[in-house]
């Protein structure tokens, strides 16, 4: 017997024309609480060196935009790129959804690029912070797919298996909430294990490895139980676009952990 769908509205609350769904407080409330963890380290384990508070509390609006802006524009040309060629206004509204964690990273390593160097921050030292809290923002914007009864799973006779609205009316793998677990949960407490045990933030890039890592092997697993997209099915017959764009992540993190690993602690 499948599992009742919670039918939540996807709006949170409205007042008159304003309307705020449950996807834009993920949002929220991802880059709200990475920014605090960030504000945390920063104190914790950078006291008089880069970046300082104030570098992270100006890098915030800067990664949001990074964020926003990448994850569309790979949503836009690494999954459906025909459709916004023929309906290119579309492209600017978000609301409507369609957002790609592979572009997301993207951006926000350009606006790491980009604001960093100047400011005579080591890039990975950034990164390394960026990548701890990253887990965090992951965790609430599956919960909002789930929410939205979006980016589902496959069909399945599992105890696990859940009916989702607009589907077909078989039970699916809700793997929303895997991913929720996994890219977000387990990852998040493998970082900070690998931080409060080993001073991993002392080894510059190491944590950005390690997130690469966990990112790409939880994506790449889940991806066998998820729903492909629909306007491009598999790739080559057998690999998602998700498991594709994931396998370059993997390879360059195990390239990192492998390379900092050998290096002394920064002093």
């Amino acid at each position: 017997m499948a599992l009742a769908f919670p039918e939540i509205d996807p709006i949170a609350f409205q007042y008159g024309p304003l309307v705020i769904r449950w996807y834009a407080l993920a949002y929220i409330a991802g880059f709200l609480i990475g920014w605090r963890v960030c504000m945390k380290l920063a104190d914790h384990f950078y006291e008089g060196e880069e970046p300082t508070k104030r570098q992270i509390d100006d890098f915030l609006s800067w990664a949001i935009i990074g964020v926003i802006i990448g994850g569309r524009l790979g949503y836009v040309f690494f999954y459906n790129p025909y459709h916004y060629m023929e309906n290119f206004m579309e492209v600017f509204e978000v609301w409507k959804g369609g957002m790609s964690f592979h572009g997301g990273v993207l951006g926000l390593y350009a606006t790491i690029l980009i604001y960093a160097p100047p400011r005579f921050i080591p890039v990975l030292r950034l990164s390394d912070m960026v990548c701890t809290v990253a887990p965090i923002g992951l965790f609430f914007g599956r919960i909002a797919n789930f929410i939205n009864g979006e980016l589902y799973g496959r069909i399945t006779t599992s105890p696990l298996g859940m009916v989702f609205p607009n589907t077909n009316g078989l039970p699916r793998h809700p793997s929303q909430l895997y991913e929720a677990t996994l890219e977000g949960i387990v990852l998040f407490a493998v970082i900070i294990f690998l931080i409060t045990k080993f001073d991993a933030l002392n080894r510059k890039g190491l944590i950005t490895g390690v997130f690469l890592v966990g990112y790409g092997l939880a994506r790449f697993t889940v991806e066998y139980f998820r729903e492909p997209d629909v306007q491009i099915g598999f790739v080559g017959n057998y690999l998602t676009m998700g498991q594709v764009l994931t396998i370059p992540m993997i390879i360059l993190g195990l390239l990192m952990v492998a390379s900092i690993s050998q290096k002394p602690k920064d002093d």
